[in-house]
């Protein structure tokens, strides 16, 4: 999985990304290596609002892609509870695909074989 981590009105340091690797390791298991995850930090510079450090996060995969945000007072913790919020998006998405490749081969076929009779004749 590529990651890629941008800054607004915050320096984006080695140690915040090393923390964003390190977040990301969970989800980098359960997704396919082709997916792009972009990972945008800003802060908030109105002084009324105290949780100023936000982390946004998109997750591009093959179908569908998925958004987190969160907000607060401090940007390492804006980082973890939005990369446990799209953990939680990611493994619905993933169970929601399981399910359906499941019913889809459970069902019988729709047509009838041809070595069957017809209850007619």
């Amino acid at each position: 999985m590529r990651i890629e981590v941008k800054g607004r009105n915050v320096i984006v340091t080695d140690e915040v990304r090393e923390h964003v690797n390190k977040r990301f390791r969970k989800i980098a298991r359960q997704v396919s290596e082709l997916a792009e995850a972009e990972v945008e930090l800003f802060e908030e510079r109105n002084p009324a609002i105290a949780d100023s450090q936000v982390a946004e996060v998109t997750l591009h995969l093959k179908r569908v892609t998925l958004r987190a945000c969160d907000r607060s007072p401090d940007l390492m913790h804006s980082i973890n509870l939005a990369t446990d919020e799209l953990a939680v998006q990611v493994k619905r998405h993933r169970d929601k695909r399981r399910k359906r490749r499941e019913s889809r081969s459970s069902q019988p076929p729709a047509a009838a074989t041809p070595g069957e009779v017809s209850p007619a004749g």
